[in-house]
């Protein structure tokens, strides 16, 4: 029988070892709110690696199957995966509602079937689910559930998803996948040929320059709720705000490069996530 305490150990271990822009914000959190973060990390990238990196000789959708059981273990039965036994434990006192899980592994098993995206509205339904649905989980662990917190939660992953999905054009290209919607390609004149090719050309420049004014939006958006939330509610989405300081950075970082996303991934260097986390987190404590 696993302890509850190296099931704990176990997700801890796995989001460190991730190397995530998530893992260092999360040191600011107190330590029960830390470890069902590193829970709730652990749970999607475990659910993640069965899509995309299964095991050997396994069938993702067979992984997929699997984690539903555990998920509904976790709320109902005996889980006996690590992630599900300490998921099982946090929220015997956080009540987050199971469909977010089961939202999020949705999301996650629409990479089995699509890898084009007509529309916006298309790809919106996948960024919430893997995306805005972590952040309405995190507000569970925030203890900040009011209306306009869920709009910056949902707003704020909508943002975080587009960031990835342009940073990460040149991978996702190489696996065959094009996130960004085909609506968008053709009102551009870059064809999915040109992506699949990372074919960087006037046409792609504007492509990219429309894509990120809109997550750059959902970022603006995001703040416009947190400003209006009360200040103890503001707190409480601190490490929130320390994962948009460096996500709505590498943004801008595309930017700069003048959208060259096709050569080295654009990142931020750790030293720069502990110093952007750290600084966000003593401006929440001193006004």
């Amino acid at each position: 029988m696993m302890t509850l305490s190296d099931a704990q150990a176990y997700c801890t271990t796995l989001t460190k070892r991730s190397g995530s822009n998530f893992y260092y914000p999360l040191l600011l959190l107190p330590r029960l709110r830390r470890e069902a973060m590193y829970t709730v990390y652990a749970f999607c990238r475990e659910v993640d690696n069965a899509v995309d990196e299964p095991p050997a000789g396994t069938d993702p959708k067979a992984q997929i199957t699997h984690w539903r059981a555990e998920l509904d273990a976790a709320y109902h039965g005996h889980p006996t995966h690590p992630v599900t036994i300490s998921l099982a434990e946090h929220n015997r006192r956080l009540n987050i509602p199971q469909k977010h899980f089961e939202d999020l592994i949705a999301g996650m098993e629409m990479d089995l079937h699509n890898t084009r995206y007509a529309t916006f509205d298309d790809l919106s339904v996948y960024c919430y689910r893997v995306a805005s649905v972590v952040g309405l989980i995190s507000l569970h662990v925030f203890e900040t559930l009011s209306p306009l917190a869920t709009r910056y939660a949902i707003d704020l992953g909508m943002a975080f998803q587009m960031t990835n999905i342009l940073r990460d054009l040149r991978s996702d290209a190489e696996r065959g996948r094009i996130y960004l919607p085909l609506e968008d390609l053709a009102r551009f004149g870059y064809r999915e040929s040109d992506l699949l090719a990372r074919t960087y050309n006037p046409n792609f420049v504007e492509l990219l320059r429309f894509e990120c004014g809109r997550a750059q939006g959902f970022y603006t958006s995001a703040r416009q709720s947190l400003e209006a939330l009360p200040r103890a509610d503001q707190r409480a989405l601190t490490v929130a705000e320390a994962f948009r300081g460096v996500y709505s950075r590498i943004l801008r970082r595309i930017e700069r490069s003048n959208y060259r996303v096709f050569g080295p991934r654009i990142t931020i260097p750790r030293a720069y996530r502990v110093a952007i986390g750290v600084g966000i987190w003593l401006r929440s404590r001193l006004t």
